[in-house]
């Protein structure tokens, strides 16, 4: 006996909405796959997971700590050059010592000038600051206090494997950057670091863009050499560069309470030029 019209329409209607769940939940295991697949692939290609910002900022953290148990006594010898905005050759040359006594004592004593005044001038602001930043660590730190954190990208410095994040300062301060860093992704210590000052230092200079570059120092991860590029009134562009020469490393002889200082030559002897800080590929 033939079903009524109204039963087969019924019918035909459970059928239907039968294959629309089920090719529903074909698609979305479908989706599921494809993104398990795709995981799974990236994972292959880099062999690695990229931490989160929150965790790369805890190891920055630990690593910095460790680093500063580490610090001793030592004298380093700095060569500052400036160059105006023509770049060729410096207008002014100045050498300096640097004595740190831990935790946060740092002098200065000039040694030798050459060329403008002017050099000499921004030299011993330079340094005169670099003390003030040391004495007040906390304030400048690359902590949450300080500074908002982002995630950029992974990038090679020299051949290692680092985490590019960007610094967003919760201040203007002439002492906080708004940067790009470079955390070594096995050490977590600071490779580079490279922006613009939060808040312009005077009337006289402006556009003020920094570099630093970081390195081993017989144990102790330091600032090895650093480029400040501004827009000075009267003068033009001007670019002042520095390099670490040779440390004085002070320490206690085990056993006994004399100190033993060892000599540790970084550059010994050579000249750099303009632009001596290579940027790494984006």
């Amino acid at each position: 006996m033939p079903l009524p019209e109204n039963s087969r329409f019924k019918i035909r209607e459970v059928g239907r909405g039968l294959f629309y769940r089920a090719a529903r939940q074909q698609a979305s295991w479908l989706l599921v796959f494809y993104l398990v697949a795709g995981v799974a692939s990236a994972s292959a290609q880099t062999g690695r997971l990229v931490p989160t910002a929150e965790i790369i900022i805890t190891r920055m953290a630990q690593a910095r700590a460790e680093n500063r148990a580490r610090l001793r006594p030592y004298i380093v010898t700095r060569n500052y050059k400036l160059f105006g905005k023509e770049g060729s050759n410096a207008k002014s040359e100045v050498t300096a010592d640097v004595a740190f006594v831990p935790p946060d004592s740092k002098k200065y004593t000039i040694q030798e000038t050459n060329g403008s005044g002017l050099g000499q001038i921004i030299v011993r602001r330079i340094l005169a600051n670099e003390a003030e930043v040391a004495k007040n660590y906390v304030s400048t730190d690359l902590s949450a206090d300080n500074y908002d954190f982002r995630f950029l990208r992974e990038a090679n410095v020299s051949g290692q494997r680092c985490y590019v994040l960007e610094l967003l300062p919760r201040r203007k301060e002439i002492h906080l950057l708004h940067s790009d860093i470079w955390v070594d992704a096995t050490t977590y210590l600071l490779r580079r670091f490279e922006g613009e000052i939060a808040k312009t230092p005077s009337w006289w200079v402006k556009d003020v863009n920094v570099t630093f570059v970081y390195g081993d120092v017989g144990g102790m991860w330091l600032q090895t050499a650093s480029e400040a590029v501004a827009n000075v009134r009267i003068l033009g562009r001007s670019t002042m560069v520095s390099r670490d020469l040779k440390y004085k490393i002070s320490e206690l002889v085990a056993g006994g309470s004399s100190v033993q200082t060892n000599l540790l030559e970084l550059m010994p002897g050579r000249p750099f030029p303009l632009g001596v800080i290579s940027r790494p590929p984006k």
